[in-house]
C-alpha cells in the first residue's frame, strides 16, 4: 500500500482526504466534467456538511470517497494510506472495515430484525455470533432503541429504522462515516432526533464524518459546511 509522502514533511494525515480529484462522464457525444480538480480534508471526530444542488456531483464525491468508484485522477487518502491504486479486493476490504455507509433509504434487510441487520457486517468481518450480538445490543441501547431489537424494519418507524441503519455503519468502528441525505425522508422533529443521535455517536467514536443534506439547520449544528461549485470543493 502506498504511504503519503507528506507524513515525511510533518503534516498529520487526515482521516479522510481527497486530492486534485477529477472525474468525467460520457453523455452521447460529449464529455460531463463533474470533478475538476476537487480538494477535501476531514479529521477524525469531525462533521462536515455538504450542501450542494443535484447534479453538481456530489454522490459522484461520496462514492469515490468511499472507495465506490475511482476517480479519473487525484488520490483518496484513508489516514495515511493512498487507496486509489489499490487493487479491487484491498479497496473492498477498506470498504468493509474503515467506512460506513447511510442512504437516504434505510436499505436494512427487510427479513432480519434491527439487531440482525447490525450483526450482519460484523459477522462478515468475521466476528463471532455473540459478539456481533452484543455489540449490536450495545448500539441499539445508545440509539434509544434498546427495545426494537426484535423487531423487523416493518415493525419500526421512518426515524427507527434510519436509526438502525446508522448503528449497522458503525457496528465495525468505522474511521470513516459518509451519509447521503440520511434525514431526506423523515419530518423536521424526527430528522433532527436523528440528527441528534447520530452526532452523539460521532463524537463518542471519533469517527470522521461526511455528511450529504439539504437540510441547512442540520449542517449549521455541524463543524462546518462546504458546497461544490464548478466541479471543486468550497466552503459555504
Amino acid at each position: 500500500m502506498a504511504v503519503d509522502p507528506r507524513r515525511a514533511s510533518g503534516l498529520q494525515p487526515a482521516a479522510l482526504e481527497l486530492s486534485g480529484i477529477v472525474r468525467s462522464f460520457d453523455e452521447g457525444d460529449r464529455q460531463l466534467d463533474i470533478l475538476k480538480g476537487a480538494n477535501l480534508r476531514i479529521q477524525a471526530g469531525e462533521m462536515v456538511a455538504l450542501v450542494a444542488p443535484s447534479g453538481t456531483g456530489k454522490s459522484t464525491l461520496l462514492h469515490i470517497a468511499g472507495l465506490l468508484e475511482r476517480p479519473d485522477e487525484g488520490d483518496v487518502f484513508l489516514g495515511p494510506v493512498n487507496c486509489s491504486d489499490l487493487s479491487d479486493d484491498d479497496r473492498t476490504a477498506i470498504r468493509r472495515n474503515d467506512i460506513g455507509f447511510v442512504y437516504q433509504f434505510h436499505h436494512l434487510l427487510p427479513e432480519f430484525t434491527a439487531q440482525e441487520n447490525i450483526m450482519m457486517p460484523q459477522m462478515i468481518r468475521g466476528l463471532s455470533k455473540k459478539v456481533a450480538a452484543d455489540r449490536a445490543d450495545e448500539l441499539l441501547a445508545y440509539m434509544r432503541l434498546g427495545e426494537r431489537g426484535k423487531h423487523r424494519p416493518s415493525e419500526l418507524s421512518g426515524g427507527e429504522q434510519q436509526r438502525v441503519a446508522v448503528a449497522r455503519a458503525v457496528a465495525n468502528a468505522p474511521r470513516i462515516l459518509l451519509l447521503d441525505e440520511p434525514t431526506g425522508n423523515l419530518d423536521p422533529v424526527t430528522a433532527t432526533y436523528v440528527f441528534d443521535a447520530l452526532s452523539a455517536l460521532v463524537r463518542a467514536s471519533g469517527v470522521a464524518t461526511l455528511f450529504a443534506t439539504h437540510n441547512l439547520d442540520l449542517a449549521g449544528r455541524m463543524d462546518r459546511a462546504i458546497t461544490l461549485q464548478d466541479g471543486l470543493v468550497k466552503d459555504l
